[in-house]
């Protein structure tokens, strides 16, 4: 359908009628619509453009009586919070009331107007109701787009709440009435339309030369023009004169019209014709949209782009911009500070190389003519293949975890990416290569460590040679790899020596919450870990990437300590994959920077939040141990345990950085010790109050035992060997965890305040007791007897209590029990408690905690943990794995009892019930016993135990299944265990090149 630049629509023999709608998420969809629509009214047609965009869009090129402008809004698109931060739960919240409360008086009113214009043909971009409401006035539909709604807020129900999926799928239900969708490039998965013809750019066409935009605004040919454009929405940053290079200009779009500019920034009005100015600038800075990436391809302007939070869109047009050689991405916390130099200066060097057709509005503008006109399109003999492509992928983004981008399938990308000059998924082509075969370990001389037959680290070791392959400058590979590659590739000097560690993560047999109550708890490292590798090296010989040394220039510094950090796998997850920073920022004066200031630096910037895992472990090591920053730090980061799943991913990030660190500056830090510094990371850099049992695990555990660990704070007790007979597993219920949200926080709060409550009222007994002793002293002249002195020491001791873990039961349910409240305001407690004694969490003296239950819990956990332990070594009989089963149904159910229940959580662990009730009255004794949530609750992954054969895994991919039919989520399974980072040690390798281990003969 990619018709010639020039070619000219015929007039149809029927001037024909089109009703186009447009989504109210910003100007992008109208400016594409814009064109489209100037080439229906040049071919006689009427249009009736249903909008709430500005009218100067459309009548800027198009005057004419054909063109009618209805200003209503279906849909309400993406409501941001600022120009680079979406508000997810706004944005469905808002859609609800916009479309979905008044659906029916919609379908009723459009209906009506539809025919009482007479349409011929609906075209949306892309409002879901418009194909509903032509389908009922017996309309055909199309609608050109490069992404649908269900796609997009498929991410904010994750994060917002699932009881928003009805609206995902009522909006499918919709597009579905489209006959077809006219598909442009930089696409994302859209299942719920039948076919799909795909299209050209869509761009608008310039009005004035380059050298007539210039002149007009007084610009001569010799300046350097950057065009600050964040979609028409204000960005609230104050620009500063000196945020440009010597030479250079910026025009701004959309800048308020109170906000002062320096002399070297030009305000753009409202109803600027960006076309012309963008072709006019040498580089564009802003967020990527259609709009501003179709223009900057188009026109073959270098894009320097910053991420923007939360939209699904811009994973696939950033890979289109970046393949095409148009994007530079840009670090926030540059743009915001003015660091714009590097980046500029690097646009400039790009050759953008965008060949495909640019004449989309023409294109378009014929087959909706043609269809208008009643002609039939043959479907596309692989609409069902591609259909199923894209259910999957929207699949995978209604089940991933919250924060992160859709993960593309390389399947996806080969067969349906509209950049035809991809043969291979990157991967593919690098494996594929017959040299890059030969890569393996033994291009690392190791010279410290071993492997520990880590199938794991072989393949990482793997990566690190393909890495020092592509980084030969007589290699032309570059092209072949993500952009994470290309930044690992050159984040070593791959002829010094680099350090490797591993830390696994972890599964919660036993012990979870009670952990920061100083309970007993078992813990099994798993089969998934997380490989870091990390080179010091002098600043001289530092690598530094190009916007690093620009800054480093800037401040007249020369060979300063750079830390510089990559973290493969951020094209799967909404975070930026490099960071960088001088290590002197991690200084204050001649002390290392608080705690409090590190948190503050790595929470501003959304993408690079997970910094703080990584980088916290030196502040920490800064603070605790003193270590000195004299030498530049490379960091490579790879994890394979998944996030927000209960299982710890931060814990063996953390784990894994911190033993890297260790082992680049010599510090001979014991497992136990470093778990402890880990926990500082995660409490006080990263912000999130969880105990130390993660890292512990991470740290200290060992394959195939469970680490028992009495967390008063941290003694690690022995390592339980799990006994052969018996297998745990864990299921993922697809709900993110994070002991970050107030559920876990707020039970926490919960816990410290029963404690308080228990030593208040112990003190008072206590005090109550030596009174009545006194008195009955002095009247009979006798000493108390001696259960009256041991309860007063059991009250003294419980006055003083220092974990909850150590008050017994039977103590609890006896005395203190009917004392606590079910729960209590935050401000009624801390008026007559002052503080609940936790320094890891506040309380909200507006917020309403529960006690009883939080309190419970842990003195109960601990009792069942103590237990479970022993019945580990009792013999191998069915009563003792009914028991042990037994135990972990208690613990779930008692989380739920503080609150930290879910849905995905309690029907796992219900399905488990019920295959093992099933099986035992079928065959006489079922082969699962229990299970229980994990972790810090509210969703991540639940725990099974079983009999270790072969029944028991086939009921356990049973269970799978029935997950699945029940929830359409497929839940990973976790099974398998692998030594901790004490136990693997460090690699200290020196990579060998290809040639000295296949010399030429």
């Amino acid at each position: 359908m990619n018709g010639s630049e020039g070619e000219a629509i015929s007039i149809s023999r029927d001037h024909l009628t089109f009703a186009y709608y447009v989504t109210g998420n910003g100007f992008g969809h109208a400016t594409r619509v814009a064109e489209v629509v100037r080439h229906l009214i040049a071919a006689g047609h009427v249009v009736h453009v249903v909008t709430r965009a500005p009218d100067f869009v459309f009548t800027s090129e198009t005057q004419s009586p054909n063109l009618h402008i209805r200003k209503v809004l279906l849909d309400c698109g993406a409501v941001q919070a600022d120009a680079l931060t979406v508000d997810r739960l706004a944005s469905l919240e808002k859609y609800a009331q916009t479309a979905v409360v008044p659906r029916a008086s919609i379908i009723a009113t459009e209906l009506e107007w539809l025919k009482s214009v007479g349409a011929d043909l609906v075209v949306s971009d892309v409002v879901p109701v418009a194909c509903r409401a032509a389908a009922d006035a017996g309309i055909r539909s199309v609608c050109v787009t490069n992404f649908s709604w269900d796609f997009i807020y498929a991410e904010y129900v994750v994060a917002a709440g699932y009881h928003h999926r009805s609206t995902i799928w009522q909006i499918a239900e919709d597009y579905s009435h489209s006959e077809l969708v006219l598909r442009l490039p930089g696409y994302c998965p859209m299942p719920a339309f039948r076919d799909v013809i795909d299209v050209p750019l869509v761009v608008r066409r310039l009005q004035k030369s380059r050298l007539e935009v210039r002149k007009q605004l007084g610009i001569g040919d010799d300046v350097k023009l950057v065009i600050f454009n964040f979609g028409g929405q204000p960005a609230g940053w104050k620009l500063e004169q000196e945020w440009l290079p010597a030479g250079w200009l910026c025009l701004v779009c959309g800048a308020p019209d109170n906000q002062e500019l320096p002399p070297n920034f030009i305000r753009l009005e409202k109803d600027a014709y960006t076309p012309d100015l963008i072709a006019a600038s040498d580089c564009m800075l802003g967020k990527i949209g259609y709009g501003t990436v179709s223009e900057a391809l188009a026109y073959k302007l270098p894009f320097v782009f910053v991420r923007r939070d939360y939209f699904n869109e811009e994973p696939f047009l950033r890979n289109m911009l970046e393949h095409y050689k148009s994007g530079v991405e840009m670090i926030r916390r540059d743009l915001v500070t003015g660091q714009w130099m590097p980046y500029l200066t690097r646009a400039l060097s790009l050759s953008p190389c965008y060949d495909g057709g640019i004449n989309g509005g023409e294109v378009v503008a014929h087959i909706l003519q043609d269809i208008a006109n009643g002609k039939n399109h043959a479907s596309n003999k692989l609409s069902g293949v591609r259909r199923l492509r894209d259910a999957i992928v929207l699949g995978y983004q209604l089940q991933r975890a919250p924060g992160r981008e859709i993960g593309i399938p390389d399947w996806y990308l080969l067969a349906e990416n509209e950049v035809h000059h991809h043969t291979a998924s990157p991967n593919n082509e690098m494996n594929g290569s017959a040299s890059l075969e030969q890569l393996c370990i033994e291009n690392f001389e190791i010279l410290h460590g071993e492997l520990h037959n880590l199938s794991d680290t072989m393949a990482f070791l793997k990566s690190l040679s393909t890495l020092a392959s592509s980084a030969d400058p007589g290699k032309n590979t570059e092209k072949h790899l993500l952009r994470e590659q290309v930044a690992a590739a050159g984040l070593f000097n791959w002829e010094e020596e680099i350090y490797v560690t591993r830390a696994p993560g972890r599964l919660d047999v036993m012990g979870g919450i009670a952990d920061y109550s100083g309970s007993l708890v078992l813990q099994m490292p798993i089969g998934e870990a997380c490989h870091v590798a990390i080179q010091r090296n002098h600043p001289s010989k530092q690598k530094l990437w190009k916007h690093a040394l620009a800054r480093q220039k800037a401040k007249g510094q020369e060979f300063t300590p750079v830390l510089q950090i990559v973290s493969f796998g951020s094209e799967l997850n909404n975070r930026a994959p490099t960071f960088d920073m001088d290590l002197s920022d991690m200084m204050d004066g001649e002390q290392p920077i608080s705690y409090e200031k590190a948190h503050k630096f790595f929470a501003q910037d959304p993408s690079q939040k997970w910094v703080a895992y990584v980088a916290g472990a030196i502040v920490v090591l800064l603070n605790e141990l003193g270590i000195c920053l004299t030498d530049s730090i490379s960091i490579l980061v790879s994890s394979a345990v998944p996030e927000g799943k209960g299982v710890s991913s931060s814990a063996s990030v953390e784990v894994a950085s911190m033993s890297a660190i260790a082992a680049a500056y010599g510090l001979n830090i014991s497992p136990r010790d470093l778990a402890l510094l880990c926990q500082k990371v995660e409490n006080y850099v990263v912000g999130a109050p969880c105990g130390v049992m993660d890292q512990m695990t991470s740290a200290c555990g060992e394959a195939n035992k469970l680490l028992a660990m009495v967390c008063q704070p941290a003694e690690v007790k022995e390592l339980v060997c799990i006994p052969t007979h018996m297998r745990f597993w864990g299921f993922d219920s697809g709900i993110r965890h994070s002991v970050g949200g107030a559920d876990y926080g707020s039970v926490r709060i919960g816990t410290f305040m029963g404690r308080k409550m228990i030593k208040s009222a112990a003190t008072a007994l206590l005090s109550s007791s030596v009174d009545n002793r006194t008195a009955l002293e002095k009247v009979h002249e006798i000493n108390s007897n001696e259960y009256e002195e041991d309860n007063i020491e059991l009250l003294k001791t419980e006055a003083s209590l220092d974990y909850l873990c150590n008050l017994s039961t039977h103590r609890y349910k006896s005395i203190y029990a009917k004392k606590l409240p079910e729960s209590i305001l935050g401000k009624t407690f801390l008026d007559k408690y002052i503080s609940h004694d936790d320094t890891a969490t506040t309380i909200d003296p507006e917020c309403n905690y529960g006690v009883r239950a939080p309190t419970r819990h842990p003195i109960y956990e601990n009792f069942r943990v103590e237990a479970f332990k022993a019945l580990l070594t009792a013999g191998t009989t069915d009563e003792q794995l009914r028991a042990l089963g037994e135990l972990m149904y208690q613990c779930h159910y008692s989380y739920s009892a503080c609150g930290l229940g879910s849905y995905g959580t309690d029907k796992l662990v219900a399905l488990v019930q019920q295959v093992q009730h099933r099986k035992s009255s079928q065959c006489g004794g079922g082969t699962l016993c229990g299970a229980k949530i994990t972790g810090g609750g509210s969703g991540g992954s639940v725990c099974v135990i079983g009999r270790n054969c072969v029944q028991s895994s086939e009921e356990i991919l049973e269970i799978q299944q029935r997950y699945k039919v029940a929830t359409g989520y497929l839940p990973s399974i976790f099974d398998g265990s692998s030594p901790g980072a004490g136990k693997f040690g460090y690699l200290k390798l020196r990579h060998r090149p290809l040639l000295d281990v296949h010399p030429e003969v």
